[in-house]
């Protein structure tokens, strides 16, 4: 059909008549319509709901269903109209916000320009972090062989905690008083009886959801028994009232270490390619933050309050020793892949 219009459009070149080109002019326009159409049809099948004059798109409910983590296939299509009646929501008043002229506020442009920022560099970091190497069996066996508290030998805590505050003498006094106790209900009267301000807690808690660096001394440690560790404020006490073992063995974890090991991988890629960005750019501080050397971000961690990921954020990477112990057992970190891992094998 286009070639035959092709054809009608060099005979208007050569004849010069207007009919003949009202002609070709509207059979075009007949041709493209039709295709418009079709297109228009095409587009209609992905319209999910109509707001006014705006649509909302069977792609938008699928973008954010994909974010839903653990969502059942049976749940996808009752969650989908939740999440079309909250699409529709936001658009009303996303239209309404517009009317307002909102959307030129100084602060909503420096947050969308915030959004986009983090949204860029979050990609970049997302492709950088997938070229990671995944591990080897051998190197899956190791980790397997090398954390048995965490696999092989797995308990389940039920644990009491105690934070006490104190000053660094009365540390040493209780470090006596805990070693020499019966029990822990003695070691709370003796607090009481002295005085001493403390917080109590008890929580069940699976190996995975503990810290690994005193993972190893719990595992240790039988029904009865309690540990004290020295804080800036005074001390903590962890008492393992019971345990029971629950073991992972290696064909069921295989899975779980692969997935750690390589979000593992993931940062250091990410920080080794933040650090050679670094090391190749010229990095002027201005104003007060010119004052002093600029700590590096490792080093700022620990200092530094918690002020959310500024642009950033690091690829997965397990969080698999929250702290302290809550009264109640703690969830799964989102982030937490080891953690859920573990918990999916049970």
């Amino acid at each position: 059909m286009m070639r035959s219009v092709q054809v009608s459009a060099r005979r208007v070149g050569a004849v010069g008549t207007g009919w003949i080109a009202a002609a070709v002019v509207a059979a075009l326009a007949l041709v493209l319509s039709g295709c418009g159409d079709k297109k228009k049809d095409k587009l209609a099948t992905q319209t999910a709901a109509k707001v006014n004059k705006e649509e909302i798109t069977v792609h938008q409910i699928n973008f954010v269903l994909q974010q839903q983590r653990g969502l059942a296939p049976e749940q996808a299509a009752s969650a989908g109209r939740v999440v079309l009646e909250r699409l529709v929501d936001q658009e009303l008043a996303l239209q309404k916000a517009q009317e307002q002229k909102l959307d030129r506020d100084p602060r909503v442009v420096q947050q969308l320009e915030a959004a986009r920022r983090e949204i860029i560099a979050r990609a970049y970091v997302d492709k950088i972090g997938s070229g990671a190497p995944k591990p080897t069996p051998t190197e899956i066996k190791a980790y397997y062989d090398a954390h048995p508290a965490l696999f092989k030998e797995r308990r389940v805590y039920n644990l009491q905690e105690i934070v006490v505050q104190a000053k660094p003498d009365q540390v040493e006094a209780l470090k006596g008083k805990l070693a020499a106790v019966k029990d822990m209900p003695e070691f709370v009267s003796y607090l009481k009886s002295n005085d001493i301000k403390f917080v109590a807690n008890q929580a069940v808690r699976p190996a995975e959801q503990l810290p690994l660096a005193s993972l190893d001394k719990l595992a240790q440690m039988k029904d009865g028994q309690s540990t004290l560790t020295v804080t800036p404020t005074g001390a903590q006490i962890v008492a393992v009232v019971s345990a029971r073992s629950e073991g992972v063995d290696e064909a069921r974890a295989a899975s779980v270490i692969e997935q750690f090991l390589v979000n593992e991988r993931k940062r250091k890629v990410i920080d080794d390619d933040l650090k050679a960005l670094r090391a190749a750019s010229k990095i002027e501080y201005v104003g007060e933050y010119a004052k002093g050397a600029a700590p590096t971000p490792a080093a700022s961690e620990a200092s530094t309050p918690a002020i959310g990921p500024v642009v950033l954020p690091s690829a997965s990477v397990p969080s698999v020793a929250p702290e302290p112990i809550n009264a109640t057992p703690a969830p799964a970190p989102a982030s937490g892949t080891l953690e859920k891992g573990l918990k999916g094998l049970k």
